[in-house]
């Protein structure tokens, strides 16, 4: 599918803006909201939900007229407020995987795939059509169901088909809107990497919705952060886990444990911040049982075995901390603690 590959598609989105009536007031589901993806980039919109992360995507599909802002794509002005413009979906030359897949239960997985090149003109039944899908089915490995009823298919085959036929028209761009989330843990990990693999080979840019943090940070070049309509914070998965700007992004990605400056000092944690709050990740703290000198540092309330990492929520005083540290752990509810912490792992918020 070299006309992917070869293809830009950069996204910019300046000052988004979405509102809905309520009542005699309006809510504003999308406040304010600019970022821009790359061409090739995988760029996941991550948050909880009823942050607005769905309707910015809808947005960029042209699903939903923004209220105010700007969308180019692909250096196109798709949708703007000053001046007046707005691009119609089919017009946009996107591709889009829905939640739900939407696939056609009456028809085949081939007919599935090629209804979008119908819609566009091409015969259902030409031999370019024919070669378009084949070539779509054989990149989710779906060419030998072909002739199998949508409905035959297993959840994993469903979401290749969703990606096949999303594919099939060869678009730059194509959103993903929570693609996952209908899928069973094993299978949802697996999906994960066949996606992102795929999304390498084909050098297609993707813009991807989710709520879920693991597939965020496994999957994406950079990720932005939704709050309450709002991004709080964009960068790669590695800056956003290891740097969080608030207390929010610290725990939503990932779990973090978010101190006041002063309880941090007492065990040797210091960091210059303005706010006189820390976070610090539990696999950054580690318990030793204590030695019977000086006064503990906690007592441990609780110890989860997680396969390969034991996690351990302690208290200090009338504070919670967690603990995650690798397997086996030698401790056990009621145990009194030493806690170490490292400046160097502590980020100020």
């Amino acid at each position: 599918m070299s006309a992917v590959a070869n293809a830009a598609a950069p996204v910019e989105v300046t000052g988004l803006e979405k509102r809905y009536a309520d009542g005699k007031t309006s809510v504003a589901a999308v406040n304010g909201v600019s970022f821009s993806v790359q061409a090739g980039e995988f760029f996941t919109l991550l948050g909880p939900s009823g942050c607005g992360k769905t309707t910015t995507l809808r947005c960029l599909a042209g699903l939903e007229r923004p209220s105010g802002g700007t969308i180019t794509i692909a250096g196109r002005v798709v949708s703007s407020s000053d001046p007046p413009a707005f691009v119609a979906p089919n017009e946009r030359d996107i591709g889009m995987v829905f939640q739900s897949y939407a696939i056609w239960p009456h028809m085949t997985v081939f007919q599935n795939v090629a209804f979008p090149l119908k819609v566009a003109g091409l015969g259902a039944r030409s031999a370019e059509t024919t070669a378009r899908v084949e070539e779509a089915l054989a990149l989710v490995h779906l060419d030998a169901q072909a002739s199998r009823l949508a409905t035959q298919l297993s959840g994993g085959q469903q979401q290749r088909l969703a990606l096949a036929r999303a594919l099939v028209r060869r678009p730059p761009l194509l959103l993903l809107d929570e693609p996952l989330s209908n899928l069973d843990a094993r299978l949802r990990e697996q999906m994960r990497l066949e996606l992102r693999a795929l999304q390498r080979r084909l050098g297609i840019t993707m813009v991807y919705v989710t709520h879920d943090q693991t597939e965020a940070l496994s999957m994406s070049d950079r990720l932005a952060v939704m709050h309450e309509g709002r991004i709080v914070q964009a960068g790669s998965p590695a800056e956003m886990y290891g740097s969080p700007a608030s207390a929010f992004v610290a725990e939503f990605i990932g779990s973090s444990n978010v101190l006041e400056e002063a309880v941090a000092a007492r065990f040797g944690v210091s960091v210059s911040a303005t706010s006189g709050f820390i976070s610090i990740r539990p696999e950054h703290v580690r318990l030793h049982r204590h030695d019977g000198t000086g006064e503990p540092g906690g007592r441990v309330e609780s110890v989860t075995f997680l396969g390969e990492m034991t996690e351990c929520e302690i208290t200090i005083g009338e504070r919670r901390l967690r603990s995650r540290m690798p397997s086996p752990v030698d401790l056990a509810v009621g145990d009194a603690v030493q806690v170490e912490m490292r400046p160097e792992h502590a980020t100020a918020l």
